[in-house]
């Protein structure tokens, strides 16, 4: 489909899953390369990486272990900058090292709240790994360790990312027109 309706607003293919499925392969292979034998904890973040983990974890081959933490900061198309902790986090990272899997890093506000909760469970180290990075919209000074992609500042929906809960389940990436 090269065009889709979601909530009632047009959206235009932009990234075929074909191509976010190889860029998927390359940052595995680099975590699998970098983290060998440091048995990291993924920590998923939920619901928009939901479907970039699965993958990811398919192709990750060292040793490890994934858990999933829940925030949000977007309402409607537009991050409203106020991020609430929805689900917290349930295993021990105490001299763990942790590797944050997200859909997107935008303005970088709600990853910046995240590796402070995570730095107060006193981890031995902590990664980003994103499938998606807009760099013209960051708002704070974050290094991202695994970058699959950078975009746009577009509002886009499908493999995970949604528009008021929809749209998620679209297996390629599309902007909205």
């Amino acid at each position: 489909m090269d065009r889709v309706t979601v909530n009632g607003k047009s959206f235009r293919m932009s990234i075929p899953e074909s191509d976010i499925l190889r860029e998927v392969d390359r940052v595995a292979a680099e975590i699998n390369r970098d983290m060998d034998g440091a048995n990291p904890i993924f920590l998923c973040v939920l619901n928009g990486a939901f479907m970039f983990a699965a993958d990811l974890m398919k192709r990750v081959s060292i040793p490890c272990e994934i858990s999933f933490v829940k925030l949000s900061s977007y309402n409607g198309t537009q991050s409203t900058g106020d991020v609430r902790q929805l689900i917290g986090l349930s295993d021990s990272l105490r001299g763990r090292n942790v590797v944050i899997v997200e859909d997107i890093v935008d303005s970088g506000l709600t990853m910046l709240h995240l590796l402070d909760l995570i730095r107060e469970h006193e981890p031995k180290d902590v990664k980003i790994c994103s499938l998606l990075v807009k760099p013209e919209k960051l708002k704070v000074d974050l290094h991202v360790d695994y970058v699959a992609m950078e975009i746009p500042n577009d509002f886009i929906v499908g493999y995970g990312l949604d528009y008021d809960g929809a749209g998620r389940n679209l297996p390629s990436i599309y902007t909205l027109e």
